[in-house]
């Protein structure tokens, strides 16, 4: 069950980036892993279970933090045209094994050593039960990946 509520997102990226820069810590000891907040300038009000949300958040934070030795993960967000609010984190990590890719959000689909596979599979299911999408691929330039997700506005 949902609990909706009015919140700013962009009060929750910037949460989220502050908390996540503790695990880049952790897991980058030469501070070759940088996290940017790209276009967070206005604020972005959505109605939707905030701590579903953050869950979602943190755990595609987690991800590329995981798959990204060195290099930068970016988070954006902004409306969209069609009057919803698209959120991404693209990082500069190892990209999406072609081999997992069909089955990217499937219960215990992994490439990682360490984690379950349930994250991007739960993290799916809060974003439909919300009525968005989400959505991943790798990024043009061949290195590393984006994960995006949609909410209504």
């Amino acid at each position: 069950m949902l609990k909706k509520e009015l919140f700013n997102l962009n009060e929750l990226l910037l949460n989220a980036a502050s908390d996540s820069k503790n695990q880049i810590i952790r897991e980058s000891k030469d501070n070759s892993l940088t996290l940017q907040l790209i276009n967070i300038k206005e604020d972005i009000f959505v109605e939707a279970d905030k701590g579903r949300i953050n869950q979602v958040i943190s755990n595609l934070l987690s991800n590329a933090i995981k798959f990204t030795n060195k290099g930068s993960i970016n988070i954006s967000a902004y409306k969209s045209e069609r009057n919803e609010v698209v959120v991404s984190v693209k990082d500069t990590g190892s990209g999406l094994d072609p081999e997992i890719l069909s089955r990217l959000y499937s219960k215990f689909a992994t490439k990682s050593i360490t984690g379950t596979g349930l994250g991007l599979f739960i993290s799916k299911s809060i974003i439909e039960a919300h009525g968005g999408n989400i959505w991943a691929g790798n990024n043009a330039d061949g290195k590393g990946a984006t994960f995006s997700f949609s909410l209504r506005s």
